[in-house]
């Protein structure tokens, strides 16, 4: 029973820590967001070639950690709670639209000379935020599904 029961504890503690480096990676792409929005108006030079970059590589790592640390683990059947996957079935199509949008905006601006493409960043770093906005809010929810009583916890 003792091996069940640190066995159990093992799995969570592996699954709290990957959904701490979710949210790490998740911050950290929007504080170089904040960054890049902070540089308006834009230019095409190389300090915003180089922001805009720097951008795109963390917004790609922080759709691959989202997608490897929390949704593979249920797309795999991993996942057993009706809740948890009763939750992602319900977000998942939307959070793949945003997922899709974070491409999108990689192909577009994660190549240099920037040029005449400045002339649309703003209007796509804004589409942009609303997505990450919606894509976050769904994530939570998984994530409280997955840790529900912990988050409350923690949160009260």
């Amino acid at each position: 029973m003792a091996d069940q029961s640190t066995h159990k504890r093992d799995r969570r503690n592996r699954s709290r820590e990957k959904l701490v480096n979710l949210v790490a990676c998740r911050n950290e792409t929007l504080v170089l967001f904040s960054e890049l929005i902070g540089r308006r108006p834009f230019l095409a030079d190389q300090a915003t070639e180089l922001a805009l970059k720097r951008f795109c590589q963390v917004l790609i790592d922080y759709a691959a950690s989202a997608h490897f640390q929390l949704y593979r683990y249920i797309a795999d059947g991993r996942e057993r709670r009706r809740a948890v996957l009763d939750v992602a079935q319900q977000v998942y199509p939307r959070i793949a639209l945003a997922t899709d949008a974070i491409l999108e905006f990689n192909d577009r601006y994660d190549v240099s000379p920037l040029d005449d493409r400045v002339n649309w960043l703003e209007d796509d770093l804004s589409r942009l935020g609303e997505m990450l906005a919606e894509r976050i809010q769904l994530e939570d929810q998984i994530i409280e599904a997955l840790h529900g009583k912990e988050c409350r916890r923690a949160a009260g």
